[in-house]
C-alpha cells in the first residue's frame, strides 16, 4: 500500500526500515524533546517491537486500515518517521492520529503537512463510520500546533499546566476536525489538493 505525496510516501514496512527505526528509538534524540517528552519511552521493549515488525513483514500481515505506516522520503524511499492511529473512544468512533518525523533535517520542510494530511484523509476514507479525528499535543510543540491548524484541525481543549517538561509547566492541547469540515476543505481528497497546490505554486 502507498499514499504518495510530493516529498514523502506512506507505505508498508520494509526490512531495511528496521535498523533505522531502531536507531531512532531512544529518549536521547531531539525528536523526543517534542513528541511527548513527558512520557519516558521504555527502551528495553524496542527489540521486542522490532521482532514483531520483522514477523509482520515476513508474513505480509497488515491491518486494514493500517494501524501505523512508515514515512519514507519519496526520492530515496528512506525511512524518516511514522504515523499512527488510536482510539480515544471506540464507542463514539473518536479516533486520534499521531505523527513522528525523527530526523530534524526533515522538519519545517512541508513533509509533516503532506504526511498528516494524507494519513488523515486515508483514515476518513477507509473508515466511513468516523465522524471526527483528534490530535493531541502540548504547548511546547509549536510546530505541531501550527501543522494541525494549517490542515484545518481546531483547538478544542486546553488543559492548563498539565504537562511538566524539564521542570517547567506546559498546557496539554486537544485538536479535532469533523468529517464534514475535512471534506469541505478537501472536497476531492487531500492528494488532489496537493497536486493542485503544486500546479498553482
Amino acid at each position: 500500500m502507498q499514499l504518495l505525496g510530493k516529498q514523502i510516501v506512506l507505505r508498508d514496512w520494509l526490512e531495511s526500515d528496521l535498523p533505522v527505526y531502531q536507531s531512532w528509538m531512544s529518549n536521547d534524540h531531539e525528536w523526543k524533546q517534542f513528541d511527548g517528552p513527558y512520557f519516558v519511552m521504555d527502551e528495553s521493549k524496542v527489540p521486542e517491537r522490532i521482532g514483531r515488525l520483522r514477523q509482520a513483514i515476513a508474513a505480509a500481515e497488515w491491518s486494514n486500515p493500517r494501524q501505523r505506516l512508515p514515512i519514507a522520503d519519496r526520492a530515496t524511499n528512506a525511512f524518516i518517521g511514522m504515523v499512527s492511529r488510536y482510539w480515544e473512544s471506540e464507542e463514539t468512533k473518536w479516533l486520534s492520529v499521531g505523527i513522528s518525523i525523527y530526523d530534524p533535517a526533515h522538519w519545517s520542510s512541508g513533509r509533516g503537512f503532506e504526511t498528516l494530511g494524507l494519513w488523515s484523509d486515508y483514515l476518513l476514507r477507509e473508515m466511513p463510520e468516523l465522524v471526527r479525528l483528534g490530535l493531541g499535543t502540548w504547548s511546547g510543540n509549536v510546530r505541531m500546533m501550527r501543522l494541525a491548524e494549517k490542515l484545518g484541525f481546531v483547538q478544542e481543549a486546553c488543559f492548563r499546566k498539565a504537562r511538566i517538561v524539564h521542570g517547567d509547566y506546559y498546557d496539554s492541547l486537544g485538536y479535532g476536525v469533523l468529517r464534514e469540515e475535512w471534506e469541505g476543505r478537501y472536497p476531492e481528497g487531500f492528494a488532489a489538493f496537493l497536486q493542485q497546490r503544486g500546479e498553482h505554486a
